[in-house]
């Protein structure tokens, strides 16, 4: 649901949406149920393209295939995953589940201290990234293309794209 005003007066906090669902809210409403934070911004398509195109130019120079240079890259970027313990029988599970959302969707098993159980890191694939994170990504591939001599788009015109986060073309 999204928020088009707010008011505070009287110690009261007033809020305006357009929402249809917002009735639903209103009424099923309880102390505790919901927190607000602040949309994140969505990241760029062109910035996503731009990352696809840095994978494809590095597989073709490596002869390393395009998903495992993804799934490599996601591993190195830092928060995107979560480290859980599990019950070993729950694992496997888990695991299937969690990867089965995609190609950058992966795991680690690891062990744990605790009696019957197992850690598993969760990687989260870059379809969830937010702005920050998906910068990182492609701070990464284009360091590991310049390693390469694999030409890169100049950090401005980087910049331009990763700031375009509204979907539209940007002339780069």
């Amino acid at each position: 649901m999204k928020i088009t005003a707010a008011k505070w007066a009287g110690g009261e906090l007033t809020l305006a949406t357009n929402a249809p669902e917002a009735m639903r809210f209103a009424f099923d409403f309880e102390a505790g149920d919901y927190e607000i934070t602040k949309a994140k911004k969505k990241r760029s398509l062109d910035a996503n393209a731009y990352f696809w195109v840095l994978v494809g130019k590095i597989a073709a120079v490596t002869g390393i295939p395009r998903s495992e240079i993804y799934r490599h890259a996601v591993k190195e970027i830092g928060g995107n995953c979560y480290t859980v313990c599990v019950l070993n029988i729950a694992a496997d599970e888990l695991c299937l589940d969690w990867e089965s959302k995609g190609v950058g969707w992966q795991t680690e098993r690891f062990p744990s201290k605790v009696k019957d159980c197992i850690n598993v890191t969760l990687y989260k694939g870059s379809s969830e990234y937010d702005t920050a994170t998906m910068s990182r990504l492609i701070d990464n591939i284009v360091q590991d293309a310049k390693a390469l001599d694999i030409e890169t788009l100049s950090p401005e015109k980087l910049n331009v794209m990763m700031e375009a986060w509204d979907g539209r073309p940007q002339r780069i």
